[in-house]
């Protein structure tokens, strides 16, 4: 499984560098299924993970990626690959460095397997070619990195924690209202970024460049169902939290690493059906590098917040 998870995370990686030296303008071209807007590059990484698939699976397999939901490439197949083969597509298209190919493997023993059912996973980095691996057999592996990893921080103290936010598909004023305090409080003595990748956000918190990573678009959806034409707008008609494909990889390995990593209820992700794009489905996440930070997290975030109301749903509908 790891030859076949890194050869396959490799193929796509240099296809897609390949299409970068052609200077090739970004564009749109459609919407996934759950609705994410999907550029020229997604495209290419999409076919790229067929094509390898096809040529270098030795055991019947199942893929089922961000845009092309689910295909089996051999009758009865006994695991399932879930890829997202650029998480980050928008930093991916900019040439920076936050795109990652996620790859997550688990058997399929069943017809809704979830995140708990995953037995090895593959993240890369499409820019620098650095990689974490880890499987149920021989845990965490990892290239191309400074230092042997884990490397987790010590941080407890959300003033002085290095974190990262998600705003795609949320609405700002909801996620103001719910952390802007944190932000303000962690700006200066701390460090603040929007990678716009959930598979970089954690796997930086395994590297120890960042303390934790925060989404919480979902709960506050769940805690505030009348905000859903907010989240509506904002997802250009879809709801846009973390799909099981942005997150299957990289949760897997975090726990893996030790890292603290739940929903943002503190609840464990492992429930999360790995083939649904439900909104119910979608999850909230809160990474941390320990568990004090983690639960000083979920206890400063401000759930009952004062900008989800009937009246300003109804507005910006």
């Amino acid at each position: 499984m790891k030859n076949l998870l890194t050869g396959l995370g490799q193929h796509v990686r240099s296809e897609l560098m390949a299409y970068a030296d052609r200077g090739l303008a970004r564009q749109v071209h459609g919407d996934s299924p759950g609705g994410d807007a999907q550029f020229d590059v997604d495209e290419v990484a999409e076919r790229a993970v067929v094509e390898y698939l096809r040529a270098h699976a030795e055991i019947p397999l199942a893929v089922y990626t961000e845009d092309g939901s689910l295909l089996e490439l051999a009758p009865d197949p006994q695991y399932v690959l879930v890829v997202d083969p650029i998480d980050g597509t928008r930093p991916t298209s900019a040439g920076l460095e936050m795109g990652m190919v996620s790859i997550a493997a688990a058997p399929l023993e069943k017809d809704s397997p979830t995140l708990a059912d995953v037995t090895a996973a593959y993240l890369l980095e499409i820019k620098s070619g650095a990689w974490i691996y880890g499987d149920d057999d021989e845990g965490l592996s990892s290239g191309g990195y400074a230092h042997p990893l884990p490397r987790l921080s010590r941080t407890t103290d959300p003033a002085k924690m290095f974190w990262s936010i998600e705003f795609n598909g949320h609405p700002m004023h909801l996620m103001n209202a719910a952390y802007a305090h944190l932000v303000d409080r962690s700006a200066n003595t701390g460090g603040v970024f929007v990678f716009n990748s959930a598979s970089f956000s954690i796997s930086r918190v395994i590297t120890g460049q960042l303390d934790s990573y925060v989404d919480i678009g979902n709960r506050i959806l769940r805690d505030h169902p009348h905000t859903e034409a907010e989240f509506l707008k904002a997802g250009r008609g879809s709801i846009l939290h973390l799909f099981p494909y942005d997150i299957a990889a990289a949760v897997y390995l975090a726990k893996l690493s030790g890292v603290t990593i739940t929903d943002a209820y503190g609840e464990d992700l492992g429930t999360t059906e790995l083939l649904d794009l439900d909104p119910m489905n979608q999850k909230s996440c809160i990474a941390a590098a320990t568990p004090q930070l983690h639960k000083e997290l979920l206890g400063a975030i401000r759930w009952d917040i004062p900008g989800a109301t009937p009246t300003t749903a109804g507005d910006a509908a």
